[in-house]
């Protein structure tokens, strides 16, 4: 999720500025278009003017949150890790699904637009270092990130794999009182308390054997989803996992979320819708 800073070429960098400022307008269109429906097309021009009178110089403004995302990525030589195509798929959930409860695992360059694609929605991000976690808070204080720890090995992956397919790792439970070793159980309570709409694992670190991998970040992202309420609002989760051109996130993606589940791949991008498993079903942990 945080890569080593680089200057892009100027191109890129203007197409990645010109893509995040175009969605940024139309969620804000979307939204200022369905909370005011009458003030577009007004029956009465003469309503129509007495509103544009009395209207306050604040009505059509760009809320400064996002007026600092538009400068920050087209002034930024730092660009987010995942590709125009990668950043599309999860754009257009969020489209449909914003404000929503969006949760990241880890915290990067792309944050900033991840909040703000979700404007109005909750947006929290859970990243394992504690120090470049305060030097986004001084560059970003409106972020809501917590540290996080992690206990597992990427050379622990295939112990772990086989772990996950005992029954206590496939008995839908609240994470946090899993029996399952996979589980994380040590995130802030908020965490566990919210039905995630959006689920997006791109950290913790996985490209050597001694960094914590991102098993257990899958495991959980999936189980929290089938943890997920029926009732209204609730329903399916869509979990979407970065990096799945190496083996961790590429085998324990298709295994915990099911290949059943996904429903898209876009370069090292996939994406899995997971219905809730407590609506009175009786259903797999993987569709058969």
């Amino acid at each position: 999720m945080r890569p080593k800073a680089h200057r892009p070429s100027n191109l890129k960098l203007l197409t990645v500025g010109v893509f995040v400022a175009f969605l940024l307008l139309f969620v804000l269109r979307s939204s200022f278009s369905s909370s005011n429906p009458d003030a577009l097309l007004p029956k009465d021009p003469k309503i129509a003017i007495g509103r544009a009178e009395n209207c306050s110089r604040t009505c059509t403004k760009i809320p400064p949150s996002l007026s600092q995302v538009l400068i920050h990525y087209t002034t930024s030589t730092i660009t987010p890790q995942q590709t125009l195509k990668e950043i599309k798929v999860t754009s257009r959930v969020l489209q449909k699904k914003s404000p929503c409860n969006f949760l990241v695992f880890g915290l990067g360059h792309d944050s900033l637009m991840w909040a703000a694609l979700n404007h109005g929605g909750r947006t929290i991000f859970l990243e394992e270092d504690a120090a470049w976690i305060e030097q986004i808070r001084r560059r970003f204080p409106m972020l809501e990130s917590y540290h996080v720890t992690y206990d597992s090995r990427v050379n622990q992956a295939d112990e772990l794999m086989e772990v996950g397919k005992g029954p206590e790792c496939t008995a839908i439970a609240d994470a946090r009182y899993s029996m399952c070793q996979l589980a994380l159980k040590g995130l802030p309570s908020d965490v566990y308390n919210t039905e995630w709409d959006l689920i997006m694992v791109d950290a913790p670190t996985g490209f050597h054997d001694e960094a914590p991998g991102r098993m257990t970040a899958i495991y959980t992202a999936g189980m929290m989803a089938r943890n997920r309420g029926s009732g209204p609002g609730s329903g399916e989760t869509d979990v979407f996992v970065h990096d799945v051109n190496r083996e961790v996130e590429d085998k324990f993606s298709r295994e915990f979320l099911c290949e059943g589940y996904m429903k898209k791949q876009e370069g090292r991008l996939r994406h899995f819708t997971i219905p809730s498993h407590r609506d009175g079903m009786e259903r797999p942990f993987c569709p058969l």
